[in-house]
């Protein structure tokens, strides 16, 4: 079997598995998917989704952000860690997007990553979910998984996304990478991957090499 084939055939075990997956992080608007993924850096989903409605309660409107007091912005959203480089980020990025784009989030790579503390992670999620463009979000559960299934052997995130990118069929990009969230966080984890409740135990290359996949696998049957 080919790798884009394989490739497909996993996406297809993982919509199976995770029909509704969808967006992790909580938002309502596009501005907010962008910042509240630059809250997420280093950070965890659930944490973001804890701190965001006190933000954006605060700070309604990217006009609002954009003339917060950094200060007050740093102390809102401290629980997200290296809040000062994300305050600065966030006010900057607000200001930018006002100032280039007439306070409305583009719909384009090179125009999003030219916003303030915007990586192609952060880009690619807003690409994908906000304007329903083939995206992939290459962040720690694609990258683990792409290199577990043997789809991309490198862990920089931009060559996981090339690699990806070639081998999910373009309709599917956005949402299987929510679906690798899924499935990385309850199955395929980092340190203690549970291989027996793996739906796509039979497509990894583990199985058959690792003793110890095999064995969970049997123990499983």
């Amino acid at each position: 079997m080919d790798k884009r084939t394989r490739a497909v055939k996993i996406v297809r075990l993982l919509e199976a598995e995770y029909p509704l997956a969808v967006c992790s992080i909580n938002y309502d608007e596009a501005w907010k998917l962008l910042f509240s993924t630059r809250l997420s850096a280093q950070c965890t989903d659930k944490r973001v989704n804890m701190v965001t409605p006190l933000l954006f309660k605060r700070y309604p409107t990217i006009e609002a952000l954009a003339a917060a007091d950094s200060s007050e912005l740093e102390d809102i959203i401290r629980p997200c860690g290296l809040y000062k480089t994300k305050a600065r980020d966030l006010k900057y990025g607000a200001l930018y997007i006002i100032e280039r784009y007439d306070g409305l989030i583009p719909d384009d790579m090179d125009k999003l990553l030219k916003i303030p503390g915007i990586g192609r992670k952060t880009a690619n999620l807003v690409l994908g979910d906000v304007f329903g463009k083939p995206a992939i979000v290459a962040d720690t559960h694609c990258i683990r998984l792409a290199g577990r299934l043997e789809l991309c052997a490198s862990s920089d995130p931009y060559k996981v996304e090339l690699a990806l990118s070639e081998l999910v069929p373009a309709e599917d990009q956005s949402v299987f990478c929510h679906r690798c969230v899924y499935h990385g966080r309850a199955v395929c984890s980092a340190r203690s991957p549970h291989c027996g409740a793996c739906c796509i135990a039979d497509l990894c290359p583990r199985v058959g090499v690792d003793p110890s996949v095999s064995q969970a696998l049997h123990s499983h049957a």
